[in-house]
């Protein structure tokens, strides 16, 4: 009888050594199962902040472009609100005769020094005239079509008349100029 006891003992080390592995192995997969799910969240941090570390990034690129744009053309409103005052200026000089030159000399002096010191200021804040000539051909970006003429000795699309000179800021315009265009068909 005591064969059978005997062998009853064996099967109870065995049965425990099964159930603690097993325990062993439970704590294993769950001890697997909590690291991969904190490499999960790891991975999906890693993921936030490098999105977040990019619009930051976006974010600077787009505040120095608009800080660039707004010192380069933060001033197109005044610079356009300008405009007809050089033309009135210009078309005061334009319209002053010989005679009116010799009587009231230093009075169109002095508008001529005026804008001269109106074209320093242009300039020095980037402000470029714009002045077509008479035969140049015409261009849609940088023109404004005010009226087309049959002319003869022209060909379609030159320009045959200048009504007002354009302006460009830098590299946009303010201002086209106004020019008339022949529309004299080719022969």
């Amino acid at each position: 009888m005591a064969e059978p006891k005997n062998e009853d003992f064996l099967d109870d080390i065995a049965t425990a050594e099964a159930e603690e592995l097993a325990e062993e192995l439970a704590e294993i997969s769950e001890e697997a199962l909590e690291l991969d799910a904190l490499r999960a969240e790891r991975d999906e941090l890693k993921d936030k902040f490098m999105r977040a570390l990019a619009d930051a990034e976006n974010a600077r690129k787009r505040g120095e472009k608009a800080r660039r744009d707004a010192e380069q053309y933060g001033g197109s409103r005044l610079a356009r609100d300008m405009l007809p005052v050089y033309d009135n200026m210009k078309r005061a000089l334009e319209a002053a005769t010989d005679e009116q030159k010799e009587v009231a000399s230093a009075l169109i002096e002095g508008v001529e020094l005026t804008m001269r010191a109106l074209r320093d200021v242009f300039q020095k804040h980037g402000i470029q005239i714009v002045s077509p000539q008479v035969g140049d051909r015409f261009d849609p970006q940088m023109h404004e079509a005010m009226f087309e003429a049959p002319v003869p000795g022209t060909k379609a699309g030159d320009i045959i008349q200048v009504s007002a000179e354009g302006f460009m800021l830098h590299d946009r315009l303010l201002r086209p100029a106004q020019v008339g265009v022949s529309s004299t068909p080719a022969s």
